[in-house]
């Protein structure tokens, strides 16, 4: 058969080469083959006003892993007599121009559920049509196809990770052949192609300073972490999530493989197939929603469930979110996103979150409650922008999904059950060496007092080298008294919701608004007047 064809294989996030199915369809039948990458300002431009170093949307361990997985894409490809073409600018403008120049007959690219390039794959997909250009955009970023669950669900996403795994079945096998070679790239012409840049070369400022994660980019890099952690069978068979010891820091208590299939340099059908490889050959092993396997059945929740609710990244006019007035507290906002609460455990997860990027689930679960519904009551779309611009695995369903969750906005409901930001870290690490680490200003502080340091007499507070209020700051709430708040509020805005059939209006929650900030009022002047007694 002549070939005579030349196929383009546009990568966004699926950055390996096994069990890629736009790669194998786009080699099928080619004589060249392009592989391309557009670096999208809509990502990459730099934000010289937000928080942290880096563009609008990504702090720069997440860059740093990105640009390390296509530098491995790159290398990978060159193994295969290919290599990958890099191209900045708008992704749409760059590639239909590419698409013309190279006369491409077939397009092929992975399916993405993320509005952003949903809208952008509706562009290109109708271009191509007028242009005669073949698509091949295939699920693989999932285990399942979302579509496919919502439909059998009568048009609805499934709200329960259950009914969920009951739509759902079985996943389908990854790919099992692996390329050994793919088609050369055609003549490029006159466009200017790119190497892979460096964090200095997209213009991020002075970077001297910053401390990276320790999480290195890459498919090849994810392949060896799967093995390392496949190889201890007995803890793969016995992985119970939420079990596991948040303040593990030298050695992580979970896989570490969050960021690499969050782009995709790992296929999340092959990370099933290996565990389930392992189940076959061990006698009892966890089953979901808490086994390893369980973990990825969620990621797939969260995708299904984000791509068929309109509006899941916010509260507003999203159906299935709790309408609630959070409070609009800037001062503790910041108190939290620059671990300066005064509370250790959170502090503490708060500089893991900037230095790596990455921190355990029950991390994770600890600060998101204390942000929103246990102690501070500030919205969760402001501690989402936070994790989302931070987080080295930050994805868009799984980060929503998640905060919607823990601020009891959706999916769980029981928001009496609240993370102590004193005892929950206590219970996993009584000496406080995860406080100690992240928090050196501490290091010195008995462990007695490592988590509540602010009652530490002033003898030991002195002796630590740490004097709370100057070294260290104050706690930001009283927990006690902010819990209890939290709760009233909660339960308040729960009936609110009731009441209204959760067609809840913009005046509704301004009114229930108004009502808190009298009821607090009123709640400090008692608080006042019983200290005056006391005095």
């Amino acid at each position: 058969m002549a070939l005579n064809n030349s196929s383009l294989v546009w990568f966004r996030k699926g950055l390996r080469i096994h069990d890629n199915p736009a790669l194998e369809h786009a080699r099928k039948d080619s004589k060249h083959l392009y592989p391309v990458f557009v670096l999208d300002p809509h990502y990459l431009q730099p934000d010289p006003i937000a928080f942290s170093p880096g563009s609008s949307r990504a702090g720069l361990n997440r860059i740093k892993f990105f640009l390390e997985s296509l530098v491995d894409l790159d290398s990978n490809l060159q193994k295969l007599g290919s290599k990958l073409l890099v191209f900045k600018g708008e992704p749409v403008q760059v590639l239909i121009r590419l698409l013309k120049q190279w006369d491409v007959k077939k397009l092929c690219f992975e399916f993405d559920t993320e509005p952003y390039y949903q809208s952008l794959d509706k562009i290109i997909k109708d271009y191509a049509s007028s242009a005669g250009i073949e698509v091949f955009s295939p699920v693989s970023h999932t285990l399942f196809n979302p579509a496919d669950i919502i439909q059998k669900n009568a048009g609805r996403p499934p709200l329960t990770y259950q009914s969920f795994l009951k739509l759902a079945g079985t996943p389908s096998p990854p790919l099992t052949s692996t390329s050994s070679f793919l088609p050369p790239v055609g003549v490029t012409g006159d466009y200017e192609i790119l190497n892979v840049p460096t964090i200095e070369e997209l213009g991020y400022g002075d970077i001297s300073q910053e401390e990276f994660t320790p999480f290195k980019g890459g498919e090849s890099e994810a392949l060896k972490r799967l093995r390392e952690s496949l190889n201890d069978k007995e803890w793969v068979a016995s992985f119970e999530k939420p079990k596991g010891d948040p303040s593990a820091f030298l050695k992580p208590a979970t896989t570490v493989l969050s960021p690499y299939l969050k782009f995709g340099c790992l296929s999340s059908r092959y990370f099933y197939q290996c565990v389930q490889d392992v189940y076959k050959n061990v006698k009892k092993h966890t089953s979901p929603p808490v086994s390893l396997n369980g973990q990825l059945l969620w990621r797939d929740f969260y995708y299904t469930v984000s791509y068929g609710t309109p509006n899941f990244d916010q509260m507003k006019d999203n159906k299935i979110c709790k309408q609630i007035p959070w409070d609009d507290n800037d001062e503790l906002l910041i108190a939290w996103r620059e671990a300066r609460t005064g509370y250790p455990w959170i502090d503490a997860i708060m500089v893991q979150l900037r230095q790596w990027g990455w921190m355990h689930h029950l991390a994770r679960h600890s600060v998101a409650c204390f942000l929103t519904r246990g102690d501070l009551f500030v919205h969760w779309e402001k501690g989402r922008d936070v994790f989302d611009r931070l987080l080295i695995d930050s994805d868009w369903a799984i980060n929503n999904g998640n905060w919607m969750w823990l601020s009891c906005s959706s999916f769980f409901y029981q928001y009496n059950r609240i993370y102590s930001p004193i005892s929950f870290g206590k219970k996993y690490d009584p000496n406080g060496a995860y406080i100690r680490h992240f928090l050196p200003v501490l290091k010195d502080m008995p462990k007695e007092y490592i988590y509540e340091p602010w009652t530490a007499p002033i003898s030991v507070q002195s002796k630590a080298k740490c004097l709370i209020g100057r070294d260290y700051p104050k706690p930001v709430v009283d927990h006690a008294f902010a819990s209890k708040d939290c709760k009233r509020k909660m339960g308040e805005a729960y009936e609110l919701n009731r009441r209204m059939n959760g067609l809840v209006r913009e005046e509704d929650l301004k009114g229930l608004r108004r009502k808190f900030e009298e009821d607090q009022d009123q709640s400090l002047k008692s608080r006042s007047q019983k200290q005056k007694l006391i005095g």
